[in-house]
């Protein structure tokens, strides 16, 4: 968009009419020492070294690079010394200190692999094995464990401890995952996420002592409460006590049936991340290899998800347009390509409900297209068809059985089953598909092809920046000649940016990613303090990149890199690349309403494509 006259905030904060959610930090924790460069003298090991004023002894060893094993930390999320694994010794210390809550100080001398620290993690690894079900060759989590790559670290080959057991309850009442509490090590980061990250806070520790589980209050199965399924719980899990649904065989099951002709989409968010569950680091582009795999695995057509996406940005640019220009509409208009953030407003802010864009997501708007326009088109029953998603949300799984969704008619659903990215992964290595030998392939048209706005959907922002690169351009009547809006990129919790369209027109904007931010700027809509136009929400920190069904990302790397930003760096380098960058110039869309909806906003098209919601009344 043409940015004159542009008044550019991208603070992360939600200006000065709402307060920022309070920074998380263990009350323990040594307060950091504000606008200083201030270093102390402190010994690791018996070695001088030097480290910031205010740092916890985790932190200052880090600094140093010296790293002790941790199982519940986690930076600025989980600072509760609950698991003691971190335990080091400091001179003079009465007794041996979690590091990752103990400050240090000018002089303090630490070790962190003394006889008595030593024998102080195995013992402690030792005692959460014993009450730990260690099926290991058969969880979902083998090869992926980090209490197992404790035990390997620490010497631990079997736990001489035997006693009673944390019985194995699984709670599967929930649409998107599956809890089995004798896999829990009762580390509460999954507490700390939902809590803390989410503002959701449905599970908690119940009971006391050994009889101690983490679940939902008064032990009511997880489905029955107000949970989004947005599956940050599974993303911080350690271990396999959270893990999601699995579709993949029911996927498998309709492959090998030769009456059925199966079709599979992939969101823009996944190709960004499925290398790393092959061994490449983070910030991979997978999407050849994936494409390759998909098609090895037997599906007829391997679609992408980015063309859905820009058919997104046509239909809810157009109501984000109407509503501009129309005096009685509700403004500010807010995203609705997130299932997780959807849940949450029809749960804590249903009176906000005619704020949000009633366009379908884009994993729905393909399987509506799929099952109509394709099916039409080339003369195949939709009954026949069985649309497949691969996403980086569990909270997909929920969506795909919400009411409204069947474009083709009753008893047709838009999509019949999601998986997320950890699903494929297993599904290709269970065939045996080898991914380093994979040759680079391209999506099937005309449903594969896309825009950079489209690519960019899977990251935070993302939505935002494609449908001001279309809807300015349409305000405006003429071309931009910057299509990059950087001041809404980047993984701060809340974003907000001024662009002058045109004379007389200035669009303000924001963009929210976990649904702890998004209360921030829901409670300015309700007290009237939300001088915005268009909002952006996301379920999850980041965007889809840090989506809950997204590979697992050990402690270790969480708490010291920016996964989060590497992998959106993927999807930008993408679409700053690629010859088309706006959705209304992608080709195949235009051939779409010309063919098929007439155009964007129309009666067809707002029966295939757009939704409603449901108060659920949970406040």
């Amino acid at each position: 968009m043409k940015k004159l006259a542009k008044k550019t905030t991208a603070k992360a904060t939600a200006s000065k009419t709402a307060k920022k959610p309070a920074k998380v930090a263990s009350k323990t924790t040594a307060k950091k020492v504000a606008s200083t460069n201030k270093m102390l003298n402190i010994k690791i090991n018996g070695v001088d070294y030097k480290a910031p004023a205010g740092s916890t002894i985790l932190e200052a060893c880090r600094y140093a690079n010296i790293e002790i094993p941790t199982l519940c930390f986690l930076k600025d999320l989980n600072e509760i010394a609950a698991c003691r694994v971190c335990m080091v010794e400091v001179k003079n210390a009465r007794s041996l200190v979690a590091a990752c809550v103990y400050p240090i100080n000018e002089g303090i001398e630490i070790f962190t692999n003394s006889k008595r620290v030593v024998e102080s993690r195995k013992k402690t690894i030792e005692l959460i094995l014993s009450n730990h079900r260690m099926d290991c060759l058969s969880c979902v989590r083998s090869g992926n464990c980090e209490l197992l790559a404790l035990a390997r670290a620490n010497g631990v080959d079997d736990t001489k401890y035997q006693g009673s057991k944390t019985p194995s309850k699984i709670d599967d009442s929930s649409a998107h995952l599956i809890r089995d509490n004798s896999k829990c090590v009762l580390c509460r980061r999954c507490i700390a996420a939902c809590s803390k990250l989410q503002s959701v806070g449905v599970i908690g520790t119940n009971n006391r002592g050994f009889k101690t589980i983490v679940g939902s209050q008064f032990d009511i199965p997880l489905g029955d409460t107000s949970c989004v399924h947005c599956g940050q719980c599974i993303n911080v899990c350690p271990v396999g006590a959270l893990y999601e649904k699995s579709d993949a065989d029911k996927v498998l099951d309709a492959i090998r049936d030769p009456e059925k002709f199966v079709v599979v989409q992939t969101a823009p968010a996944v190709r960004a991340t499925i290398a790393e569950e092959f061994g490449a680091p983070i910030g991979t582009n997978g999407e050849g290899k994936m494409v390759a795999a998909l098609r090895r695995i037997g599906f007829d057509k391997v679609f992408d998800t980015d063309f859905a996406a820009d058919l997104t940005i046509m239909e809810e640019g157009t109501e984000l347009i109407e509503r501009l220009n129309s005096k009685k509409a509700v403004l500010p208009m807010i995203t609705s390509c997130s299932p997780g953030w959807i849940k949450f407003i029809e749960n804590y802010y249903p009176d906000l409900l005619p704020h949000v864009s009633t366009c379908k997501s884009p994993q729905q708007m393909f399987g509506a297209t799929l099952k109509t326009y394709y099916a039409t088109k080339n003369k195949i029953d939709p009954k026949k068809i069985v649309s497949v998603s691969v996403m980086p949300c569990t909270a997909k799984k929920f969506e795909i059985h919400r009411d409204d969704q069947s474009a083709a008619g009753k008893g047709i659903p838009d999509l019949d089953y999601t998986m997320t990215t950890r699903e494929l992964a297993r599904m290709i290595k269970k065939l045996g598909i080898d991914w380093n030998t994979l040759p680079e392939e391209e999506f099937d048209s005309p449903m594969g092809t896309d825009t950079g706005a489209a690519v960019i959907f899977g990251t935070s922002g993302g939505v935002m920046e494609a449908a001001l690169r279309t809807a300015a351009e349409i305000l405006a009547g003429k071309k931009m000649k910057s299509l990059d809006y950087k001041e809404v990129r980047g993984m701060k919790g809340i974003k907000e940016a001024s662009y002058t369209v045109k004379k007389g027109l200035t669009v303000k904007v924001a963009v929210a990613s976990g649904t702890a931010n998004a209360r921030v700027l829901l409670d300015a809509i309700r007290e009237g303090k939300a001088d915005y136009h268009f909002i952006e929400i996301m379920c999850c920190p980041g965007g889809c990149i840090n989506g809950g069904g997204q590979p697992q990302v050990p402690a270790h790397i969480r708490n010291t890199v920016d996964f989060r930003q590497k992998r959106a760096m993927v999807l930008y380098n993408q679409d700053k690349s690629m010859k088309l960058r706006k959705s209304h110039e992608n080709p195949d869309i235009q051939k779409l309403y010309k063919e098929w909806f007439g155009k964007p906003g129309s009666e067809k098209a707002h029966h295939a494509l757009h939704t409603s919601y449901v108060k659920r009344n949970w406040t």
